[in-house]
């Protein structure tokens, strides 16, 4: 079934003013009235095309979950029978499947991307997205923050060991194409992964990375993992707004220097001359906390699927 997203508030026919058909008028607000048609068709949602949503639970917590699949074009066209795809996995689902959806639409219907397939996975169900993805995305605990928190590790397991295994056993994934996006605390969500288990995934988008939780235990376990390997495996793309810091320039009630600490992790990195590794920092104009996925999303994927 496709996954169906925000529900449309009526089915209404525009018209001006002055008119009258007998339909019950409804004032939108931008100087027009809406006429809504006697009989018409009840509203349904919007659905996406192409996409189904999989209900999972997870064994070891025992919450529930869904997961949100999106087949490019050519996926069930019969020529394209026996390939298989490079994927995409997205934290927050809710929020970012629908604009990985929405971005790669064009670039798929004119053949500008290869092609690939979208995965979101979304917040606990019964819990508040703040709630969930603070737990879940949070790969160390920190008493300075209001809620549980530290849970990633045991996300990525279930990510790893359940959402993966399902998905690619039911579409035609490569295995061996898997890029992990994240905003926020998706984003050191994925740096943990990169730090700890980086064979997971060949690419990483990350934007707004929260290096300033726990003190910055990011970059402490990027200098961990720097002691004992001599190779990083892997393409990071990085996207910071340039609003993401205190002072002037930035933003009201910005705490932290975000661009400041994703330019000093992409420093590091390069420094390390890891030579499976490339890094891509880029900061994003007059992006703020808020806005800066989208775009810093569009640019990471130019880099992994734009055809040549």
């Amino acid at each position: 079934m496709a996954l169906r997203i925000l529900g449309l508030a009526s089915a209404l026919t525009l018209g001006l003013a002055s008119c009258d058909d007998g339909g019950a008028k409804v004032e939108t607000g931008a100087g027009i009235t809406a006429v809504e048609t006697p009989g018409a068709p009840q509203p349904t949602p919007f659905a996406i095309e192409n996409s189904a949503v999989i209900p999972i639970r997870s064994r070891a917590s025992r919450r529930d979950y869904e997961i949100f699949v999106k087949t490019p074009p050519g996926y069930d066209k019969p020529q394209n029978a026996g390939r298989r795809y490079p994927v995409i996995y997205l934290t927050d689902g809710p929020y970012t499947f629908q604009v990985a959806s929405g971005i790669s639409r064009v670039p798929f219907s004119q053949a500008r991307f290869d092609e690939f397939v979208i995965v979101g996975l979304s917040w606990a169900k019964g819990d508040a997205p703040a709630d969930s993805r603070r737990r879940d995305l949070t790969p160390w605990r920190d008493p300075q923050i209001k809620g549980e928190t530290g849970g990633g590790p045991a996300h990525f397991a279930f990510l790893k060991d359940e959402v993966m295994p399902l998905v690619e056993g039911r579409y035609r994934i490569d295995p061996a194409e898997r890029t992990l996006a994240g905003q926020s605390y998706g984003a050191i969500f994925g740096l943990w992964v990169l730090f700890h288990a980086p064979e997971t995934f060949d690419n990483y988008i990350l934007t707004s990375p929260s290096i300033w939780y726990a003190d910055k235990q990011a970059l402490k376990d990027e200098a961990a993992y720097a002691a004992v390997h001599k190779d990083l495996k892997a393409n990071l793309y990085l996207a910071v707004g340039s609003r993401e810091h205190p002072g002037a320039g930035g933003c009201p009630g910005c705490d932290h220097d975000m661009v400041a600490d994703q330019a000093l992790l992409a420093k590091t990195l390069k420094s390390r001359n890891y030579p499976g590794l490339r890094v891509r920092a880029e900061v994003v104009e007059d992006g703020y906390h808020e806005t800066t996925f989208p775009i810093g999303l569009m640019r990471g994927m130019q880099q992994l699927y734009l055809k040549d």
